[in-house]
C-alpha cells in the first residue's frame, strides 16, 4: 500500500480512541491514535513500571519529527492493568498477572483492533513484555524497539537488595532509582521532581506496587544467540530488533548483555551518549531518527527524511536488518547513517551504535510505504 506525501494533510491530527479490551487476565486499557489498516502494522507501545503511556511516551510522540511516522502508522498504547491515570485500586481478589501473562494479553489486543502485525516499542518492563510476546508470537511482530531491556531474572542478591530497599525507601523513590541513574538523580532535579510528582499524584500506589513486584518476579527471557552451523531450533527473537539505552541509564549493563544473547544479524544496539534513563524523553529527536531508519529497514516509510542522526565515531554505523521476507522489499538498495554533520545543535547528542554483524550498512526499502 503506497501513500504519497501529497495525500497527507499539512496539519495531521490522528483520531484518538480510548478503550478497555477484555483479556483472559482482566481488562487492558488501550489508546489507539489513527485508523488501523489491514495490510500494514501498527506501532504498539508498552510502558515501564511507575509510568503509563503519557509519562513514558508523550514527549516522544508529541515531537514534531514524529509526525512523519504518525502519518503512516497508527499507534496503540497499551497500559498494564491499573496503571492508567487516576485508576481505582484493583480488587483484593484480583491476582496481578505475571510478565508472561501480560505478554499473552497482546494477541487479544491485536485481534480486537483487527490488525495483522505490530512494530513494538517498549521501555523497561514494557520492553520485556514485548520481547516475551515476540518470542511466543513471532508471526504477529514485524520488529521491536526495546529501551532499557533486562533479559534476566532477578538473582538472589537482587532480591535481598530489593527487600532492603522496600524497608528503607518509599515506592516513588524505588521507582525513580529503577528508571534513572545516580548521576541523573543528583543533577537533573527538575526532571526527577516531575516524575516523582507523576508517580505520587497521578498513579495509584497500590497498583504501581503490584506491577513493580510482577516485574521483579519475572523469569529470564531464555534467549540464545544462534551459532553458524548450530541448531536451527535455537530460541531467539526472529524479528529485527533495535536495543536502545542511555550512557547514564542504570540498565546499560543489562541491555549490553541482552545484545550478546540475540541474533547479531537481526539486532542493533544503540547506546546514546550523554543520555539518562529515558532516551525517548531526553533526546526524542534522536530516537525518532533511529526509529525511521529501523522502520525503513523493515520495508516501510521509504520517503522519510533522514537528516540528523550521526555517530560519535567513524566506525560506529551498523546495520538495521531489513531481511524479513516481504514481496516489495528491495534489499539491494542501502544507505548509511550520517556521521559528518558539523553544524551540531545545542541539544544534539552523539550516539554510538553497535552490531555483531560486520556489515556497516542499513538496508532500506523503496517499494512499500504504509
Amino acid at each position: 500500500m503506497v501513500l504519497e506525501d501529497s495525500e497527507c494533510d499539512s496539519v495531521f491530527e490522528p483520531q484518538i480512541t480510548d478503550e478497555y479490551v477484555d483479556t483472559q487476565y482482566g481488562k487492558v486499557h488501550c489508546i489507539m491514535a489513527g485508523t488501523p489498516r489491514t495490510k500494514c502494522p501498527i506501532i504498539l507501545t508498552y510502558h515501564d513500571t511507575g509510568l503509563n503511556h503519557k509519562s513514558c511516551f508523550e514527549t516522544l510522540f508529541n515531537h514534531e519529527d514524529m509526525r512523519e511516522i504518525l502519518r503512516h502508522f497508527p499507534v496503540c498504547h497499551v497500559e498494564a492493568p491499573g496503571q492508567h491515570e487516576e485508576a481505582k485500586t484493583l480488587p483484593a481478589s484480583y491476582v496481578y498477572p505475571s510478565m508472561d501473562q501480560l505478554s499473552e494479553t497482546l494477541p487479544t489486543v491485536i485481534k480486537h483492533f483487527g490488525v495483522r502485525s505490530v512494530i513494538g516499542l517498549g521501555v523497561g518492563a514494557g520492553a520485556y513484555v514485548l520481547a516475551k510476546f515476540a518470542l511466543n508470537h513471532s508471526d504477529m511482530v514485524d520488529g521491536l524497539i526495546l529501551i532499557n531491556i533486562n533479559p534476566n531474572a532477578e538473582g538472589l542478591m537482587d532480591s535481598v537488595a530489593n527487600k532492603l530497599t522496600e524497608w528503607t525507601q518509599t515506592l516513588p523513590d524505588t521507582i525513580i532509582a529503577h528508571i534513572f541513574g545516580k548521576d541523573e538523580i543528583q543533577t537533573n532535579h527538575d526532571l526527577i521532581a516531575t516524575y516523582r510528582h507523576h508517580i505520587t499524584a497521578t498513579m495509584n500506589q497500590s497498583n504501581v506496587n503490584q506491577f513493580y513486584r510482577s516485574y521483579h518476579s519475572r523469569g529470564a527471557l531464555e534467549v540464545e544467540r544462534p551459532v553458524p552451523g548450530g541448531s536451527i531450533n535455537v530460541r531467539t527473537l526472529k524479528c529485527s530488533t533495535l536495543l536502545v539505552v542511555g550512557d547514564h541509564s542504570p540498565a546499560v549493563d543489562h541491555v549490553v548483555d541482552c545484545n550478546s544473547k540475540l541474533n547479531p544479524t537481526k539486532t542493533t544496539l544503540l547506546k546514546m551518549a550523554d543520555c539518562g534513563g529515558l532516551p525517548q524523553v531526553d533526546q526524542p529527536a534522536k530516537v525518532i531518527e533511529a526509529m525511521k531508519y529501523f522502520i525503513q529497514g523493515l520495508g516501510y516509510l521509504s520517503s522519510a527524511s533522514m537528516t540528523r542522526l550521526r555517530s560519535r565515531t567513524n566506525s560506529s554505523t551498523s546495520s538495521f536488518d531489513g531481511s524479513r521476507s516481504r514481496s516489495h522489499t528491495n534489499d539491494s538498495q542501502r544507505g548509511r547513517l550520517s556521521s559528518t554533520d558539523k553544524n551540531k545543535q545545542p541539544h544534539d547528542t552523539p550516539m554510538e551504535t553497535f552490531n555483531g554483524n560486520s556489515d556497516n550498512q542499513i538496508s532500506k526499502s523503496t517499494g512499500v510505504v504504509c
